[in-house]
This record gives C-alpha cells, sequence and structure tokens, in this order.
C-alpha cells in the first residue's frame, strides 16, 4: 500500500495544530534579497561596500590561534572586553552597555524587557518594519505616527501619551535624520516613557543621542556593527542606557540565551571599535559616494530624499518604481522596493563603491534611452 496523500494545504493545516497560539497570526519580517546571481551590483541591503578592519581579520586569527581546542570552550558570556571597549568610546561604564547578536537581537530584548505595557508605544508609519513584527511576536500594542508630507519626524506628533517610542535616526528607509536638538526635546516631554533611539545608520552623517544619556534616563540608544564597521557577516550590535534599562535587557537575555556572542565575533568587535582611524575612512568614503550618487540621480530626473545614512531613497515621477528595480535587475543590478503605498514610487539604493555607483547609473541612463 503506498504512502497516504495529503494535499500541500491540508498537510500544513494538520501540522499547525502543534503550533502555539497566535503563531499563524504572526507576519514576519522580511530580510533583503540575498541573491545568488554571478556578477552582481547588489545595492538592496545597505551592507557596506569596503571591508572591514584588517585588524578585525587580525583579531579573529589570534582568537582562533593554533590551538585545536579553542572553540571547545564557551566564550564569555559577559563579553567584556566588547563591552569595555565601547564603553571606553562612549566615556560609558560597563553597566551601560549591553551587546547582543546584532541589533535585532538587542531590539528583541528591548521589545520584551521595555516596551510591554498597557499603553502602546509608538512608531513611524514608514520605518523599519522588524517593529510591528516583535510587536506581534511579543504581544506589545502599538500605534503608528504618519510621517510629514516630505517623509520627516515631527516630534510633536509624539508628545501624547504612550508606552514607549522607538524609531530608527536617520529614519530607513527614507535616510532622514532628525536633529540632536529635536531628539532632546523628545525625550524631555516624555519623562515616564523609554525613548529607543535605533542609529544603525548614525555614522554616516547624524549625530549620535549617546551624549544624552547621563542627562536623560529614559533613553536608549541601540547601534549595529554591520553597516560602518563592514561586519554584516558576524552580527554584532550594542544598546547603551542607564544602569536600570540596561539590567531589564541582560534579564531578558540570561533568560534566553546566555551565550550571545561567540568567541571570534568578540574578539572582531573589540578590534572594529578600537580601529577609530580605518573606520572613519571608510565612512567618509561611503558619505563622498552618497553625495556623488544624489547628484548623478538629481541629473537623471529623479527626486532624491535628503539621506544621512549609506543609501538614498528616491523616485524618478515619470518611472513606475517596481518596473524600473525589474529593468535593473535584468541588467544584474539589485536594488529595493517597498510596497507600502506611501513609499511605493520609490526606491532604496545602497550606497556602493564608486564603480558601483557609475553602473547603476549607466544602467538607469540605458533604461531611460529605451524609453
Amino acid at each position: 500500500m503506498g504512502a497516504p496523500f495529503f494535499h500541500p494545504l491540508s498537510l500544513r493545516n494538520v501540522m499547525s495544530r502543534f503550533w502555539s497560539a497566535g503563531i499563524a497570526d504572526l507576519s514576519p519580517y522580511v530580510p533583503g534579497e540575498q541573491p545568488q546571481m554571478q556578477r552582481l551590483i547588489k545595492l538592496n541591503t545597505n551592507e557596506n561596500p569596503y571591508g572591514p578592519s584588517p585588524r578585525v581579520l587580525a583579531a579573529i586569527r589570534e582568537a582562533l590561534g593554533n590551538d585545536a581546542d579553542a572553540l571547545k570552550l564557551y566564550p564569555d558570556p559577559d563579553a567584556r572586553r566588547f563591552k569595555h571597549a565601547i564603553a571606553t568610546r562612549f566615556g560609558l561604564e560597563l553597566a551601560n552597555v549591553h551587546v547582543g547578536n546584532g541589533s535585532d537581537e538587542v531590539l528583541a530584548n528591548v521589545f520584551q524587557g521595555l516596551l510591554r505595557h498597557d499603553k502602546p508605544i509608538l512608531f513611524p508609519d514608514i520605518t523599519y518594519s522588524f517593529y510591528p513584527v516583535y510587536c506581534g511576536l511579543y504581544d506589545v500594542a502599538y500605534d503608528t505616527v504618519p510621517l510629514t508630507g516630505t517623509f520627516e519626524i515631527r516630534v510633536d506628533d509624539y508628545l501624547t501619551p504612550n508606552g514607549g517610542i522607538i524609531f530608527p535616526n536617520p529614519n530607513a528607509p527614507t535616510g532622514r535624520v532628525l536633529a540632536s536638538g529635536e531628539i532632546e526635546r523628545l525625550l524631555a516631554g516624555n519623562p515616564d516613557s523609554v525613548v529607543v533611539i535605533d542609529e544603525a545608520y548614525i555614522d554616516f552623517g547624524g549625530e549620535s543621542a549617546a551624549g544624552l544619556i547621563a542627562k536623560y534616563p529614559n533613553l536608549l540608544v541601540v547601534q549595529t556593527l554591520s553597516k560602518s564597521r563592514s561586519l554584516a557577516g558576524l552580527r554584532l550590535g550594542f544598546a547603551i542606557g542607564h544602569p536600570d534599562l540596561i539590567e531589564a535587557l541582560e534579564r531578558v537575555k540570561n533568560s534566553f540565551n546566555s551565550y550571545p556572542l561567540d568567541r571570534l565575533a568578540q574578539a572582531a568587535g573589540v578590534a572594529a571599535i578600537e580601529d577609530e582611524a580605518y573606520f572613519d575612512e571608510t565612512r567618509q568614503a561611503v558619505i563622498a559616494s552618497r553625495e556623488a550618487l544624489t547628484a548623478r540621480l538629481a541629473a537623471l530626473g529623479f527626486e532624491v530624499l535628503p539621506s544621512k545614512a549609506n543609501f538614498v531613497f528616491a523616485r524618478l515621477p515619470s518611472h513606475d518604481a517596481a518596473q524600473l528595480a525589474a529593468a535593473l535587475r535584468e541588467r544584474s543590478v539589485i536594488v529595493r522596493h517597498f510596497k507600502h503605498a506611501r513609499v511605493a514610487q520609490f526606491l532604496r539604493i545602497t550606497v556602493g563603491t564608486e564603480p558601483a555607483c557609475q553602473a547603476l547609473t549607466e544602467a538607469l541612463r540605458e533604461i531611460l534611452d529605451r524609453h
């Protein structure tokens, strides 16, 4: 007798009966595509076009060494050397620092440890799409606050009762930055709420809110080493804030994953933080390329939002954005297109190397010439 046949949908219905309550209602985050095409110009996931510091590679080799047993032991669960490097850079203490596998894991701890309250939290309607995913996963109520007509965050819209506030600065995917004075006004206007500033892209032209931590105990700053320090493949992120906020995150971490950072990642993180010269050299190169790319796109007729990130957000009024992204893909150039109604005619374009940016503009010029 042959095996019983199950239609894929009916099989899923059978198997999903084992799922925990609420899992079927989740809408998981969809990361940017990591295509396997050869000779690809990949400008869709905001990776740094320059490699990590040579000191990072040396630190990884040193951490591994010639000891075959080096990886059989657990790493330092508190990642003290990495925390110390972060604390030193920002003029803080170890008690002000929390670390995790990329800023996404840090944010997961934030949503569990600091943002589950009776009142809904607030974040922009156009922003990092992981926020509503975490709200669904951790049962956090939220309200979205519309960006202005020019896609800016307006602080006055957040001076209302809430269970917490979170947004990226610069915002993603728009790239627009909120000035530090406005962030301080937001903090002063919400003394009873945690304000989380997600600074994944801050090093490309914005001013970090880290200098406000000593003055505002309700401020938590989250950063990543994926972007400005070229370590997206290692997954390193951190939060800095008042020790009381950090303790909440540590409690969540140690109740879920007490060894979040492996031995090699910790060594790489220390080296990346300490090599300030390489960090500044490469981020300045990205900034220069961003300004040049913005000018080239404007010359082609694009409207480009002012960006302080390592990407630009642009639209071409005469062309449909989805069709334009598809035409670029046919020429082995990958950019990011979002389907949200307010930004459906925009493309988010990562700032690549100068040759990559030139190849993008040449492909766009060819597409426009054909139309």
